[in-house]
């Protein structure tokens, strides 16, 4: 994740989404890519060690899919919230308020 922004940019932002614990590692901790993915053996479930219950990974396209909608919900947020913010001054200036005003409500 994109720790300025919040957006999603990897498929582990979707695979901690899928299950609780720490259900899955990388054979190689600096290389985080697919073909890395492995599943744990065991797992942590309220303060116990245990199988995990985690049987198969999800696919390749299954991990792109999910990050590509994690982008997508983060960008129609943004998007969103920059619409309703336009709408917002826009209606603050239909009723006449000048922008130093609006700036002063804001603060």
């Amino acid at each position: 994740m994109d720790h300025k922004t919040g957006k999603a940019n990897h498929i582990q932002d979707y695979l901690v989404r899928l299950h609780t614990g720490q259900w899955f590692t990388w054979t190689d901790s600096k290389n985080k890519i697919y073909a890395n993915l492995r599943l744990t053996d065991k797992v942590g479930i309220k303060g116990e060690i245990v199988d995990n219950l985690v049987t198969q990974l999800p696919t390749e396209q299954e991990c792109n899919n999910g990050l590509a909608t994690l982008q997508t919900i983060y960008d129609d947020e943004l998007s969103k919230k920059e619409t309703d913010k336009a709408n917002a001054n826009k209606k603050l200036k239909d009723l006449g308020l000048t922008n130093d005003e609006i700036e002063a409500i804001k603060s």
